[in-house]
């Protein structure tokens, strides 16, 4: 049996930077802590390999290495939040997306069964794209197109959706229809999604001279979105916000890392309220810019070997 032998040099904190492709996010990484299964038991890691890259599933109890594959070319896993968890795997752990390290003009997405580690699909695009969001079925691939990327701006940017189904960009943008003047400008700080993998929610900095940072809430199985404008004058103090939801889904609060409340938005009417000091009715639980995950993980391959033993076993990797 075929067995390519994967060291991982784990550092805790003081880690050297993973290796992830450069300007803003969102992007995809390499050599960084993956991707978790829904239930926490398997992690996902796309591996640099010289100009290509392999894609592993390890075990998270004691890191033994249960598949790989080599993959062509640069991919790594989606990355929404800086410091935050990686994205790009179905509510049901059965699909990954994987996305090219590199800000090109071309964009590659790859996606695989989780099962087998084999390709389901393989999608190339003209435009600077990046992932964004599945739908719960993983049927649509949500798309973060840079309008101005061509200009080296990749602030500027609209939400698209890519019909796995039927392998085709579909047209139009996923926009407010009640703000149509609203411009998508900004990077992402913070997100959360809600235990039906339906909503996201992702605030934004806002990349616009005296501009409001806002929230952008985006409905993957209808494909329709919503924007709410944080009155937040100065954006100095947005990095210490965190999202979270309660109430069953029906409120999304805005708060400091710390727990202080700030904000709550009610999801069915997408009204903002400030919150009384103290009153705050559930822990948070989430991971926020600087918050995230505690240690970065700098993966190495080392070599390929053939051996007839069990699974390989490498040092595991946790939260």
């Amino acid at each position: 049996m075929l067995r390519r032998l994967l060291v991982l040099t784990v550092a805790v904190l003081a880690a050297a930077p993973a290796a992830l492709a450069d300007g803003p996010l969102p992007y995809a990484m390499q050599n960084s802590s993956g991707v978790l299964s829904p239930d926490g038991s398997l992690r996902y890691l796309a591996l640099s390999s010289g100009a290509n890259t392999v894609l592993a599933e390890m075990q998270t109890k004691d890191g033994t290495l249960r598949m790989e594959t080599p993959l062509l070319g640069s991919y790594g896993i989606p990355t929404i939040v800086a410091g935050g968890p990686g994205a790009g795997l179905s509510l049901d752990g059965q699909t990954l997306v994987v996305g090219n390290t590199a800000l090109d003009m071309v964009s590659r997405f790859l996606v695989y069964n989780t099962r087998t580690l084999r390709m389901k699909n393989a999608i190339s695009l003209d435009g600077s794209f990046a992932f964004d969001a599945l739908s719960p079925d993983a049927s649509r691939l949500y798309l973060i197109q840079h309008t101005e990327a061509s200009y080296g701006d990749y602030s500027h940017y609209v939400v698209r959706a890519y019909d796995l189904r039927t392998n085709r960009l579909l047209p139009g943008r996923i926009a407010d229809r009640t703000q149509k003047g609203w411009v998508m400008d900004g990077y992402p700080l913070t997100r959360v999604t809600s235990a039906d993998g339906r909503w996201v929610y992702t605030l934004y900095q806002n990349g616009g001279v005296g501009g409001y940072p806002f929230i952008h809430a985006l409905d993957t199985v209808r494909g329709v979105a919503h924007c709410i404008g944080v009155p937040l004058a100065g954006q100095s103090g947005i990095y210490n916000l965190v999202l979270s939801l309660g109430g069953g889904g029906s409120t999304l609060a805005v708060h400091w890392k710390s727990g202080r409340p700030w904000l709550d938005v009610n999801t069915a009417a997408w009204r903002v309220e400030y919150v009384k000091a103290g009153v705050f009715p559930w822990g948070w639980t989430g991971t926020g810019l600087g918050g995230g995950l505690a240690l970065a993980a700098a993966a190495l391959l080392l070599r390929r070997r053939r051996s007839a033993a069990g699974p390989v076993s490498v040092p595991a990797v946790t939260e």
